[in-house]
């Protein structure tokens, strides 16, 4: 096994160190161990005797950090112990394990659906650039010139052109755009591919949050007009919100971007954007953009109109991408590991025997059977831990630690009261259930626990916001991890000013986004940072 990297770091804390590493492998080598110490024979057997079978008591699963006292630590372990992520040995890289890997696709299941139903049409473009594409674009090349991987030989011989991997598909895309666009009938032309991205230069790689490669949908449309451009911008912004608070319950602002912030390239950028109340910064959830003419004008997109008219289409172009995974981590986990949605949980419910001394096991392990038969026909994704190498005890803190928002205990007590044992994992309140009432009480705690989470990230996203007026109250709660509201001449000199003078090691502040839902603005009102006139409100802070 190979870690990628020694050290790893988010919002200025370290992730992941030799400590943890080392922590992290022993737990590995000590299951390695048990697991082979099973396969020996019975010493006093003589080699052929019986074995006695080793039950697993105590889960070395606990987390060395704390949510509250040691954020980038703990963030770092619930990924890996929660067995969402393994590190790669490329830093910067990392292998998404099944567990992560189906939230991103009940997520992707309800987007699709969403996508299809507005006429969108899945495609898929090769993964590399040629620079001549790349260039022709010369705002958004600037944009992402720091970040583009390059191809340079072929075996051991150098290419003759080298070859970028694509960091965004617009210059993949758009150079095919009017081959396709002639006519007004051909538009409009509404595209959508899943696939993966490379973004290199950076440094502090963190799982999900930031990596070198990661998992994405872009879309990619074109109108023959802004009207209707502007108004997919904001649909598919809604489906974002709906993602993040819907199916991962995270509260989000819709939001427009600021001009240094939008999209490079771009006409104008929308955005849904959380926070991370333990690290008092924000997070960009999903962007909409709408990129105006400039790219039909860069690559020739026009098209004749019923009049017989050229002209330039209108595009956009929109992307999700498993950053959403990590947000959900940090805002629903706690001290014992992953806490997940019902709605993006692999398991919804886990079932566990209970058995005692003397007690018939078989009808246990078959009345959880029978549990798992009734939920799953009910349309619930349930499984049962029959392992007999593991203690009820271990197998707790094992599915707390993946974050299985319900738990069901089936011992003899219940199984001679025809009931099971019901713990949630957002609360850890116990409710006993009727056998014969179980789906349906299962599927209203799942709507409980959905709801439970959003409501308590909710709360604590919003004492975290502060209005303020003035400079003096802005320095003061970003001294206290707030996002911030405040009134905004939205001058972009009057913005490079703020990040100037709030730079520290923490990182600058800068505008998160300008929220769609705009609060009145009183006459006189004036900028928090120039004192000029105020035009907007905007939500200001640190982030990630």
């Amino acid at each position: 096994m190979t870690i990628g990297a020694s050290h790893l770091f988010i919002g200025g804390s370290k992730l992941l160190n030799s400590s943890s590493i080392t922590q992290y492998l022993q737990l590995v080598l000590e299951d390695m161990a048990t697991n082979e110490a099973k396969k020996k024979p019975n010493a006093k057997g003589g080699g052929g005797g019986g074995k006695k079978k080793e039950v697993k008591k105590e889960t070395g699963l606990s987390l060395s950090f704390k949510k509250d006292e040691n954020f980038g630590e703990w963030y770092s372990q619930v990924v890996v112990s929660a067995e969402m992520i393994e590190y790669y040995d490329i830093s910067g890289c990392y292998i998404i394990r099944p567990w992560a890997w189906k939230i991103w696709k009940l997520m992707k299941e309800f987007f699709e659906k969403e996508i299809e139903n507005m006429e969108i049409e899945d495609c898929s473009f090769p993964l590399f650039v040629s620079p001549a594409a790349l260039q022709r674009e010369t705002d958004h090349i600037e944009g992402f010139a720091p970040e583009v991987a390059w191809v340079t030989k072929s075996g051991e011989s150098d290419l003759e052109i080298p070859i970028a991997i694509r960091p965004t598909s617009e210059t993949v895309m758009y150079p095919y755009f009017p081959k396709w666009i002639r006519g007004h009938r051909d538009l409009p032309l509404k595209l959508n591919q899943w696939n993966n991205v490379v973004r290199w230069e950076f440094s502090n790689p963190t799982p999900f949050i930031r990596s070198r490669e990661f998992h994405w949908q872009e879309g990619h449309t074109a109108f023959a007009t802004k009207e209707e451009a502007d108004v997919e911008v904001l649909q598919i912004l809604e489906l974002y919100r709906r993602i993040y608070e819907e199916y991962l319950a995270i509260p989000v602002v819709k939001g427009k971007k600021s001009e240094m912030e939008k999209f490079a390239g771009g006409l104008y950028t929308t955005s849904v954007e959380a926070f991370i109340p333990n690290t008092g910064r924000g997070i960009q959830g999903a962007t909409s953009h709408c990129l105006g003419q400039n790219f039909a004008n860069m690559f020739d997109i026009k098209f004749e109109d019923e009049k017989g008219n050229k002209r330039m289409v209108w595009q956009n172009s929109w992307g999700y991408s498993t950053r959403t995974i990590g947000v959900m981590v940090m805002v629903h986990g706690d001290d014992k590991g992953l806490v997940v949605p019902p709605k993006v949980a692999s398991s919804q419910v886990i079932v566990v025997p209970v058995p005692y001394k003397d007690a018939d096991t078989q009808a246990i392990l078959d009345a959880c059977s029978d549990a798992v038969k009734t939920l799953t026909e009910a349309g619930l994704r349930a499984k049962a831990d029959l392992r007999d190498n593991y203690s009820p005890g271990w197998k707790y803190s094992h599915w707390e630690m993946k974050g299985v928002p319900l738990r069901i205990e089936i011992g003899p007590k219940d199984l001679a009261n025809n009931q099971v044992r019901a713990v949630r994992r957002d609360n850890f309140k116990k409710v006993d259930i009727p056998m014969a009432n179980l789906a349906e009480q299962v599927k209203d705690l799942m709507d409980d626990i959905q709801k439970s989470l959003f409501d308590s990230a909710k709360e604590k996203r919003d004492a975290c916001i502060e209005k303020v007026a003035t400079w003096d109250q802005f320095i003061e709660a970003l001294g206290k991890k707030k996002m911030i509201l405040a009134p905004w001449c939205d001058e972009e000199e009057v913005e490079k000013d703020v990040k100037t003078r709030t730079k520290g090691e923490m990182g600058a502040a800068k505008t998160l986004c300008s929220p769609l839902d705009q609060p009145d603005i009183p006459s006189g009102t004036v900028c928090f940072a120039s004192g000029k006139p105020a035009k907007k409100w905007s939500y200001w802070g640190r982030s990630y």
